[in-house]
């Protein structure tokens, strides 16, 4: 008698990702799960209502991304886009045509710029954007999402003073003859975001773009991703939204909603369930800054902005949000960028764990010790030698961006000099010093396609394939590592792995089928694979190929 299943595929090439270079060719799929992963003749065991014949297609796990803000990607839709314009005269072009078309005293906003890229390699201000229209309120938020630009009316309409820019530490600038510069950062922005309306306030617009958006990730291979809130932007996040698209049949892919303010998290049975495809995530905090900004957080100053040390974090905030978390049952999850931030962070994770000590746990349980566990340390960017060596004795997990080094490789000397630039973007080092690294995008800050960040994190070179033999080879990580970061990695950091991230019987029906092999192509075309069939929990949510 033949066991009942509801789908199998054969004759494919599936990376299970249990281990490097780990294959099968058949999998059967019933409830949602992987019931079978295995040769053909285990397969025949099987009957199924529907199969599939992969004609020596690859597949691999569902790919996802650890750390994202989608409200800020859907908001950013309906923006003058700023990402391709590379000279502050370009940038003003751009928005004028804009204005153009807006009546006077209609709000402008502009996402995206990097003043990196611009000719001029300088900040835009307040004198720019008044050039480009005295009659309409402008501000343009930089691509890392800690610095707004205003011009005058726009800071006019907000009440800035000069002396709220005395008192605010830096935040909002002031240029040596103590003007308002225009430039803003860090919580100084919200001034802004709390007057310039919401497109997305209009349900129906929201739910239109969220749809296009969910669906165009799909067609990427992405099967699950972590949105995170920012209320210091007005870039919320609420699980109701995604849990109504997945009532209407228009959530293809899984949700996990992580807020900045305190909430009840998600029944444990939710993260079980291969249909249910939303649940709550973690709690985010905030310690500094970015990079690009030169507001992340340094132990020294930044070599090309002498006396700036970036936004200091507070120390003993950090401390009581953490001990919140416990006695919430939250997983803490924290942005630390520069080496001062990661330090701040480092010591009060060490001071909760001398408080609460962990229970005594089997060896490789890392994350089965405390449900709150690991903790998750975002971006962690600048990492000395003795911060690895503490993070090793720590229950941490790493959210990473490689994409984010594809733009920062042409200006981080700049940032932190010849000698602190070792220290930063190391993937391969902490991989090899046993650290679990995540793969993520950090959207819209970059682009959140998974096979960017793969490529990023195997080439360690920008899409145009600079510079030659990549940026610090010797960080490079392989094709099998940078694919976990972005499959089995991130189940691991968000407690999920018996579920998800790998194929395996008993996990979530997830996979995807490309149109090349990612293991047998040179690096620089891993950005380039098509997906030609997306599955979450056993159903078909994105299909190439004709026949579907």
């Amino acid at each position: 008698m033949k066991k009942k299943a509801d789908t199998m595929i054969r004759n494919a090439k599936i990376y299970t990702m249990t281990e490097e270079g780990q294959t099968a060719q058949c999998l059967v799929m019933r409830d949602g799960f992987f019931c079978y992963v295995g040769d053909e003749a285990g397969a025949l065991e099987y009957s199924c209502s529907k199969t599939l014949d992969m004609d020596g297609k690859t597949i691999l796990p569902g790919l996802g991304d650890s750390h994202l803000h989608l409200y800020a990607y859907c908001q950013n839709q309906t923006t003058v886009p700023l990402e391709e314009t590379r000279s502050i005269n370009q940038l003003k072009e751009v928005l004028m045509e804009k204005a153009g078309e807006t009546s006077e005293g209609k709000w402008i906003k502009g996402t995206g710029f990097d003043q990196t890229k611009f000719e001029e390699n300088r900040m835009p201000c307040s004198k720019d954007l008044d050039e480009v229209s005295g009659q309409h309120p402008i501000v343009i938020r930089r691509c890392c999402l800690h610095v707004m630009i205003a011009n005058h009316k726009a800071m006019e309409l907000a009440g800035i003073t000069k002396e709220m820019a005395e008192a605010s530490g830096g935040l909002i600038e002031l240029d040596k003859e103590g003007n308002l510069t225009g430039i803003f950062r860090e919580t100084a922005t919200q001034v802004f975001d709390d007057i310039v309306p919401d497109p997305l306030e209009d349900p129906v617009l929201k739910k239109e773009i969220l749809v296009r958006v969910l669906k165009s990730m799909a067609a990427r291979g992405v099967t699950s991703i972590h949105t995170f809130a920012a209320h210091i932007w007005n870039y919320y996040e609420d699980l109701e939204t995604y849990q109504m698209l997945q009532e209407e049949g228009l959530l293809p892919i899984r949700v996990q909603v992580s807020l900045d303010t305190f909430f009840q998290p998600s029944p444990e049975e939710k993260r079980q369930d291969p249909r249910e495809r939303v649940r709550s995530g973690a709690y985010k905090i905030f310690t500094d800054g970015s990079l690009g900004s030169r507001s992340a957080a340094l132990r020294e100053e930044y070599s090309d902005d002498p006396g700036n040390y970036g936004v200091m974090p507070d120390p003993e905030e950090l401390r009581e949000k953490l001990e919140e978390c416990l006695v919430r049952n939250l997983q803490p999850a924290i942005h630390a960028i520069g080496d001062k931030a990661l330090d701040i962070t480092l010591d009060a994770i060490e001071a909760l764990l001398e408080k609460h000590p962990l229970p005594e746990k089997e060896e490789g349980s890392l994350t089965k010790i405390d449900s709150r566990l690991p903790i998750r340390l975002i971006h962690a960017q600048f990492t000395r030698p003795d911060q690895i060596r503490r993070m090793k004795a720590l229950p941490v997990a790493l959210d990473v961006q490689p994409v984010f080094l594809m733009t920062d490789l042409h200006w981080i000397e700049d940032r932190l000099g010849k000698e602190r630039i070792n220290h930063t973007y190391l993937w391969r080092t902490l991989m090899e010093e046993g650290l679990i690294l995540t793969g993520g995008s950090d959207c819209p800050v970059e682009t959140w396609d998974p096979f960017m960040g793969i490529y990023a994190a195997v080439t360690r070179q920008d899409p145009e394939g600079n510079p030659p033999g990549g940026w610090k080879p010797d960080e490079r990580v392989s094709i099998y590592q940078a694919i976990s970061m972005f499959t089995k990695n991130i189940p691991i950091a968000s407690r999920e792995q018996e579920w998800m991230g790998t194929i395996e019987t008993g996990k979530f029906g997830d996979w995807v089928v490309l149109d090349q092999d990612p293991f047998q192509i040179p690096a620089e075309r891993l950005k380039d694979i098509r997906v030609l069939r997306t599955f979450v929990g056993g159903e078909q949510v994105f299909c190439l190929e004709e026949g579907c």
